[in-house]
């Protein structure tokens, strides 16, 4: 019995001291992902937007599309503000960028959108999710991850929108 309450209180010590940790850890348990400069809520939000690049990677792009089976850039993110954050956003790339308050790149937040001027008209969205990566439908490979210092998303960079208050 002595031995049955010691197995039983292990987990219960664990969960304890995990939470008595700092809300900020180097590395996310979750996902692996870098995440020293986390706020707690951002941490959540963070998992959150994982989740969903989780349920949305490898789709692949196609314009007007909302589906898995094929979606565009700000349709993704309308579908994922919607289903996780309980957001409505517009359906188009050109009013999401009109929603929110701009942010200056150095001071973007894990669910920030940033936008990119990719053609004379032409405008792209993401959804930032910490140490310079987004996640966005890309025409060429569906949606995926990159980084906002890759040269061709540093050069076409043009805002950065915080519609999540």
């Amino acid at each position: 019995m002595k031995k049955l309450f010691k197995f039983a209180l292990l987990p219960l010590i664990y969960l304890l001291a995990a939470c008595s940790s700092p809300s900020t850890r180097s590395v996310d348990e979750y996902t692996g992902q870098k995440v020293s400069e986390y706020s707690e809520s951002d941490r959540l939000l963070y998992i959150t937007l994982q989740g969903e690049y989780n349920y949305w990677a490898g789709s692949p792009f196609r314009l007007g599309g909302a589906t898995l089976k094929g979606v565009d850039c700000s349709s993704l993110v309308q579908k994922v503000y919607q289903n996780s954050i309980k957001i409505n956003l517009p359906r188009t790339t050109e009013l999401q960028a009109e929603k929110g308050i701009f942010v200056k790149r150095s001071q973007l937040k894990v669910g920030d959108l940033v936008f990119f001027k990719t053609g004379w008209k032409v405008r792209h969205v993401g959804i930032y999710m910490g140490e310079n990566k987004f996640f966005h439908a890309s025409t060429s490979k569906g949606v995926i991850t990159s980084d906002l210092n890759n040269p061709y998303w540093n050069k076409h960079y043009w805002q950065s929108r915080r519609v999540i208050k």
